[in-house]
């Protein structure tokens, strides 16, 4: 069974993205170097891996990352540095 995370990147304009992987070394290459990266990222690079947790299984990464996404960016920037 894979191990999941739920990650945030911040780009090369200061924005932040948050997905979940189960690599997430490999996601950051994808994102930086690869189509394979989200397309919001795409025009934002590079990115930097900025924080990252470890969950249980996939449905709480998806969970926890729906749970991030709608927080503002002060919350985000809060959490990243806790």
């Amino acid at each position: 069974m894979n191990k999941w995370y739920v990650y945030i990147v911040e780009c090369a304009d200061g924005s932040l993205y948050t997905g979940i992987s189960t690599d997430v070394q490999r996601r950051l290459l994808e994102h930086n170097f690869s189509s394979k990266g989200a397309k919001y990222t795409r025009s934002k690079r590079p990115v930097r891996l900025v924080w990252s947790k470890e969950v249980a299984d996939r449905s709480e990464a998806s969970i926890e990352e729906y749970r991030i996404k709608k927080l503002s960016r002060k919350k985000k920037l809060a959490l990243i540095k806790s």
